[in-house]
């Protein structure tokens, strides 16, 4: 449950962002955006091509800075982090599970899914090991641990990609498109297995689809229209 006490884990507020800003060509894709997700909610990011969904998401990654507004994760205000402090909380705090699945061809399943520990330490130790053995069989890849992407189906290399975005144990995963570029069968195996991460460990997620099927089971729906939040709702599936 979660704590009323417990500030936000994303707290945004008045956010802007501009692209060619003082430039003839400047573009303003985000309008003064406020939104907050509290610890432990599985929400979809909805919105026509062009709204703005893939920027928000990339803000609220680090991976890429506002132009105006506030951005608090667990509290701190971010905007007010220089690049190094903000790569170590992209590290520490975020998993990312995007529609093509970016896994290193050259290594094993279980060393893409190692991976973040290298980036963070250098090295990976052996209880690092354990624990991505353990979230592979998590998945149901416990027979596919030192397979090459190549030898692995579109849905089979989106649960190694799930299984990395989860290996430090992020308090927040950011999905954008996660079940974009598999067939419905696989979709379906893909969400479940998201919902089954968020419904055992507690992980909050914000996930981008065009599919209304699988947002109707989100517990909660922002939609995104020209850079501007028209509407923010919870789904019948929160009441189940």
């Amino acid at each position: 449950m979660r704590n009323p006490d417990a500030p936000p884990l994303i707290d945004i507020d008045g956010l802007r962002k501009t692209y060619n800003a003082g430039q003839p060509n400047e573009t303003e894709v985000l309008h003064g955006l406020s939104l907050q997700v509290n610890a432990g909610e599985f929400i979809a990011l909805m919105g026509p091509s062009g709204s703005g969904k893939s920027t928000l998401l990339n803000i609220l990654g680090l991976l890429e800075r506002m132009s105006a507004g506030s951005y608090r994760l667990q509290g701190e205000a971010v905007q007010d982090l220089d690049d190094t402090e903000l790569t170590l909380r992209r590290r520490l705090l975020l998993g990312f599970v995007f529609q093509f699945h970016h896994l290193l061809p050259a290594f094993t399943a279980l060393e893409n899914v190692t991976m973040p520990f290298l980036m963070a330490k250098g090295r990976v130790h052996a209880k690092e090991l354990d624990h991505a053995r353990e979230l592979l069989d998590a998945v149901g890849l416990s027979k596919a641990v030192q397979k090459r992407p190549s030898e692995l189906s579109g849905g089979m290399q989106q649960r190694v990609a799930i299984a990395r975005a989860l290996v430090m144990s992020p308090p927040l995963v950011l999905a954008d498109e996660p079940t974009g570029n598999l067939d419905t069968a696989s979709s379906d195996e893909v969400f479940v297995l998201l919902r089954r991460m968020h419904a055992e460990r507690g992980t909050s997620f914000v996930v981008v689809t065009h599919d209304s099927r699988l947002a109707a089971r989100c517990d909660r729906l922002v939609e995104l229209v020209d850079g501007r939040i028209a509407s923010d709702a919870l789904t019948p599936a929160a009441g189940v």
